[in-house]
């Protein structure tokens, strides 16, 4: 599937890119359902799952998620935009602009959390 001539393919690493992003946040998101229940439940509960979410470990997958998100909805621009647009040569632009997307929301992430 990666296979293009002698190199890679960058669409294709950028439909993976798409595909595992998306997995990863189905995972994700049941967690994420459970600590929303914890808030509207019980506070004290909630208090307990944040000081979780102040170690180090976990601000690092914190700014992983925001990745994800970033790639996945660059990369779903990217496959929107081949469905719907006229084709032309320049769609390895749609590419790289959906990577630096996704970098420079992760980087202001982690300026923020810093």
């Amino acid at each position: 599937m990666l296979e293009h001539g002698k190199g890679k393919h960058p669409g294709a690493w950028a439909a993976l890119g798409h595909r595992l992003s998306g997995l990863a946040l189905v995972l994700f998101l049941p967690f994420h359902f459970l600590v929303l229940g914890l808030a509207l439940e019980n506070a004290a509960a909630l208090d307990e799952f944040l000081k979780l979410a102040e170690m180090p470990l976990v601000k690092v997958a914190e700014w992983g998620l925001v990745m994800l998100l970033a790639l996945h909805l660059g990369f779903g621009l990217r496959v929107l935009a081949l469905e719907f647009l006229p084709w032309r040569d320049s769609r390895k632009g749609l590419i790289v602009l959906g990577s630096l997307g996704a970098v420079a929301a992760g980087a202001v992430f982690v300026v923020q959390v810093l």
